[in-house]
């Protein structure tokens, strides 16, 4: 298991006991996200996937994109989106709203539920399940493996295969990569899979993950209150502190088989 190689750099540290020797650690560099020239965003990502990272963001902004690339005057560290029907007012209205979320969760709420039905599936799978999906992206994780400085973000299917999996400093650019690839493969909105995070779970995440469809969030951490609010709201199961023979369902439990 490799990590990608723009996804590390080495470094030298003085380790204490020890000696000075290499290292290995998580590249971060920024990514300028544009629809039709106009910067829309920069985010602090490890490279790698961009054009999937620049697709997930923006459609969990509600920006509709139809595709992404490298910018015509090949400028490094950018990605173009291609968004018809771009309405640069609607993009100011929904940062706002990203941004005051901590502010105001009912304004949030009501954000997200203009660009995120209720999740509508038919999926149940047992907690045995569930509680192998931690480890399963934990063994997958090259970049972590390599530097210990990367989150992660796994899609698996209902029979708890691993679809796709993204590193990233980001938790949010992890996921934004998951669903930029499912975008790009035609399998949105994930009404019979999976996601698994290897943190906590925040609003944003729950948010990114009703936007995909997807009826299933996993995580070895815990959610925030606005986190179990959203995913109550939105239809979607919240399982956190998954970890060893346990875990904690948060919402919609039904989905759950103990």
């Amino acid at each position: 298991m490799r990590a990608p190689p723009l996804a590390t750099s080495r470094v030298r540290v003085l380790r204490v006991p020890g000696g000075e020797e290499a290292d290995v650690v998580a590249v971060e560099e920024p990514l300028e996200i544009r629809i039709e020239g106009r910067p829309v965003a920069v985010t602090m990502r490890t490279p790698g996937h961009d054009e999937e990272l620049a697709l997930g963001f923006c459609l969990s902004e509600g920006l509709r994109p139809a595709g992404a690339r490298l910018p015509d005057d090949l400028a490094a560290n950018t990605v173009e989106v291609d968004a018809p029907g771009f309405d640069p007012e609607r993009l100011a209205r929904s940062f706002y709203t990203s941004s005051s979320c901590g502010v105001c969760g009912k304004g949030a709420l009501e954000a997200v539920a203009v660009e995120a039905p209720p999740v509508e599936s038919e999926l149940c799978v047992s907690a045995t399940l569930v509680l192998s999906l931690p480890e399963r992206l934990r063994e997958a994780q090259a970049g972590f493996e390599a530097t210990g400085g990367l989150h992660a973000t796994g899609l698996f299917s209902a029979a708890g295969k691993l679809v796709c999996l993204r590193e990233d400093v980001g938790r949010h650019n992890a996921l934004d990569k998951v669903i930029g690839w499912a975008f790009g493969a035609g399998l949105l909105p994930l009404r019979d899979a999976i996601l698994c995070v290897s943190g906590r779970l925040s609003f944003e995440l729950v948010q990114k993950a009703a936007v995909a469809g997807c009826p299933l969030l996993v995580a070895v951490g815990a959610p925030s209150s606005l986190a179990v609010e959203l995913a109550a709201d939105r239809g979607v199961t919240l399982c956190g502190f998954v970890r060893g023979a346990s875990l904690n369902v948060y919402t919609c439990p039904e989905r759950i088989e103990a």
